[in-house]
């Protein structure tokens, strides 16, 4: 499959490089158009290969697979970052390994992909590339969402959820910490690289302490 050069081109410049650059068309209308078709792709996936799913299991599974921290991990295993096109400010800054960047720079691409090649090779590309990441979210009993299997079962304790966050390194290289807390006590912490992440980390650990069955290895 071949992607024509200055589509390519266009899927990896960054709107940094661009403002330093005005001729060049920045990867924006390619991701937008590759969030849909990604998003597309997984839900067809999931719907054609798992018919007992609901609607719910579903969404859930689908969210967690398009994240933004999914999209960046899959965009760093295949070197998506080494290829960006960056301002000086943003490549100073380490854009390179910001996961929005990764994140925006995957979607373009599978963007480009659409348009050079049909969406027939477009889902092929998606689904190659999040295959890991599906297989192991579909072994999962709650498929990673432990926030609300945690809060089902606060819910039935009579207890409220809560999280708090703190965090370190930089901007580029930033670690979440988030503690859960169950009626006002902390029951585990839990680590990520976003506060999504780190939150959904901490709820898994909550509820193996609590005796839940949270699913996973």
């Amino acid at each position: 499959m071949e992607i024509p050069k200055e589509l390519l081109v266009q899927a990896l410049s960054h709107r940094s490089f661009c403002a330093e650059n005005p001729d060049a068309p920045s990867n924006e209308r390619l991701e937008f158009l590759g969030d849909a078709v990604i998003g597309l792709a997984v839900t067809d996936e999931l719907f054609r290969r798992e018919p007992g799913l609901s609607e719910g299991d579903m969404a859930r599974l689908r969210a967690g697979l398009v994240s933004m921290d999914s999209l960046a991990r899959v965009a760093e295993e295949i070197g998506v970052g080494e290829a960006l096109l960056l301002g000086r400010g943003e490549e100073a800054t380490g854009g390179r390994k910001k996961a929005s960047i990764l994140a925006d720079a995957m979607e373009a691409l599978v963007g480009a992909v659409y348009l050079a090649a049909g969406y027939g090779r477009a889902k092929g590309l998606v689904l190659r590339l999040l295959k890991k990441a599906m297989r192991e979210a579909l072994a999962q009993p709650f498929y990673g969402d432990y926030k609300t299997r945690l809060q089902e079962e606060a819910a039935r304790l009579g207890k409220e959820v809560t999280y708090r966050h703190t965090w370190r390194g930089p901007e580029h290289d930033r670690r979440f910490t988030a503690r859960v807390l169950l009626g006002g006590e902390e029951v585990a912490r839990g680590e990520g690289r976003s506060k999504k992440e780190a939150e959904q980390a901490a709820a898994r650990i909550a509820l193996e302490r609590l005796g839940g069955d949270a699913g996973g290895p």
